[in-house]
């Protein structure tokens, strides 16, 4: 059975992106292609989305929408089927997708991607001729009102799936702006969009869509408890039959170090030395010393505490006791950028660092390191340690959400079989971590052992392929004609 979907997201990779959510909802689609589901992607008319685009043909006038003109483009780039809600008033600014050039979130957020779901919503009520999308799926807080629009409008109704890609991000508005997001009086109550006395984009998808899914099993499991809810679990706990943890993948395309520009030379799991290009290639961008007498870690991450980097800090010196060069790529928290700075000051040669993110930089550092640090103490999936072991870098991670389902740890028994990809630990703190390193040194010790694992990880199957066939599976289970809402 053929479907058609509506994927809504608010940024989408190559077009534009923050995080992992760009890189999901622009290579899923298509992945799903394979399943026979055809997608169409709506996302904002950023001004970098706007210069993106191959084709552009103007195809549905919105009218005033929060104060402005808008309408709908329909257009392609990067093989993606879009559509693009060009609303100069509300996405032509300097800054990013959420905020301005000062970081601070831009204060009509909440018009701004009510905006967006209700473009979506009318989509699916057939308001663009020749496009009548089945399911709709929303990614993030910033689609949530979609599955509410469906809900409460009047109307046909497709399905509609709900992802969460971070409950640390709900979205959130004052209750006094219900009738301007065209919400009726009975969505405010707690079994509509009603959050703790406030509008919850976030908690409106969660409540009203057809289904839910996380972006991991485990990351599943984690936000039904009260420590990792959020203040969501009892929902989520509630709605625990319509819940689904669909791990991701990468756009192994895109992430394939036998094929990577960013890369001096290609190679495979067949000729891993070539991996030494990479690895010079990458100190000396950072302007790290030569030498093989220890692993080169690397860091992809946001800088926060969300991502354990305060404990990469405090367990510095135990990774430089071992002989260990670090090279760090990302942006955040200022406090823990100015700690990387000092580090990177007072070890040069040992600590590289390069504020803020460069894609040609992350892949380097994916190609040439032999060590993967990624200590979240909560993720729910994760994609970096996913390009590690595509790339035979090992994962060191944090044993939650996706990084568990993900990276099999590399212990006694699991070196024994010949099954391990990677090192697991128990949580993010300075014992653990360095706990972590002082396994991943030993290991390094025994050569045999760590090409056995690199390899192992880049045999891993990480593309979409298994991710899409779940997804396939619930589309089909919510479109029209489709089983009781849970």
């Amino acid at each position: 059975m053929s479907l058609s979907v509506l994927s809504v997201a608010s940024e989408l990779f190559p077009l534009i992106k923050t995080g992992g959510l760009a890189d999901v909802a622009g290579a899923l689609p298509g992945a799903l292609a394979a399943q026979g589901i055809a997608t169409r992607s709506l996302i904002p008319g950023y001004p970098r989305v706007l210069r993106a685009l191959e084709a552009a043909e103007p195809v549905l006038d919105l009218g005033p929408l929060f104060g402005g003109p808008a309408r709908l483009l329909a257009a392609t780039a990067a093989g993606l089927d879009l559509l693009v809600l060009d609303a100069p008033h509300l996405f032509d600014r300097d800054g990013g997708p959420y905020a301005g050039l000062d970081g601070q979130d831009w204060p009509d957020n909440p018009q701004r991607f009510a905006a967006l779901a209700q473009v979506a919503a009318r989509l699916g009520q057939g308001a663009l001729p020749g496009f009548l999308p089945d399911v709709i799926h929303a990614h993030d807080w910033q689609a949530g009102l979609v599955p509410a629009y469906v809900h409460y409008w009047e109307g046909r109704k497709p399905g509609t799936i709900f992802t969460v890609h971070n409950l640390a991000f709900q979205g959130q508005c004052d209750a006094s702006l219900l009738a301007e997001l065209s919400l009726p009086p009975q969505a405010y109550s707690i079994h509509g969009v009603e959050y703790y006395g406030a509008i919850g984009f976030l908690k409106a998808g969660l409540k009203l869509a057809d289904r839910i899914t996380t972006v991991s099993p485990t990351y599943a499991a984690e936000i039904r408890t009260r420590e990792g809810g959020m203040g969501l679990d009892g929902l989520l706990r509630d709605r625990a039959g319509a819940l689904s943890g669909i791990l991701n993948g990468i756009d192994t395309d895109v992430w394939d170090p036998a094929n990577d520009p960013a890369l001096p030379a290609p190679y495979t799991a067949e000729t891993l030395h070539a991996r030494e290009a990479s690895r010079r290639a990458l100190r000396a961008r950072l302007g790290l010393h030569e030498g093989r007498e220890a692993p080169l870690l690397g860091i992809v991450s946001r800088l926060s505490w969300q991502k354990g980097m305060d404990a990469v800090l405090e367990a510095l010196p135990a990774l430089l006791g071992h002989g260990m060069q670090l090279a760090v790529l990302g942006a955040g928290d200022r406090g823990l950028e100015e700690g990387f700075e000092r580090a990177a000051a007072a070890h040069q040669g040992r600590v590289g660092l390069h504020l803020g993110y460069n894609e040609g930089l992350a892949h380097l550092i994916q190609g040439g390191c032999d060590a993967l640090l990624v200590p979240s103490r909560f993720e729910p999936c994760g994609l970096t340690q996913l390009c590690a072991l595509r790339y035979g870098a090992l994962p060191v991670v944090a044993r939650v959400g996706g990084l568990a389902d993900t990276v099999i740890d590399a212990n006694e028994m699991a070196l024994a079989a010949g099954v391990g990809t990677g090192i697991q630990f128990s949580h993010a703190s300075r014992d653990a971590l360095e706990a972590a390193l002082a396994r991943l040194a030993a290991l390094w010790q025994d050569r045999p052992a760590w090409e056995k694992v690199q390899r192992n990880g880049m045999a891993t199957d990480v593309s979409w392929a298994r991710p899409a066939r779940h997804y396939a599976a619930l589309y089909r289970a919510v479109a029209p004609g489709r089983v009781p809402r849970v």
